[in-house]
């Protein structure tokens, strides 16, 4: 018997490569609205002000920062929606 697919929580991803302050964080805010809690997005950014702002963002609105990382001048971020 096979076995059912299984759906990903991975449901939106942001390109904000070149993008400064505060563009990807308002890119991000505004596609976190069309969400679902529990669902993720990625979000890739170029601009340094993000490692602190995506961080505080989810911080303060209880969102979950699963991978905030960095290889060269490129950031990436994956964020799960508040269960709320």
């Amino acid at each position: 018997m096979a076995e059912p697919k299984r759906e990903t929580a991975l449901q939106e991803s942001i390109d904000a490569i070149g993008l400064k302050c505060p563009e990807p964080v308002m890119l991000l805010h505004a596609a976190m609205r069309r969400l679902a809690p529990g669902q993720e997005l990625t979000l890739r950014a170029t601009d340094p002000s993000t490692e602190r702002d995506v961080a505080n963002f989810c911080e303060f609105l209880g969102h979950a920062l699963l991978i905030a990382h960095r290889e060269g001048d490129e950031f990436l971020y994956r964020i799960r929606k508040a269960e709320r």
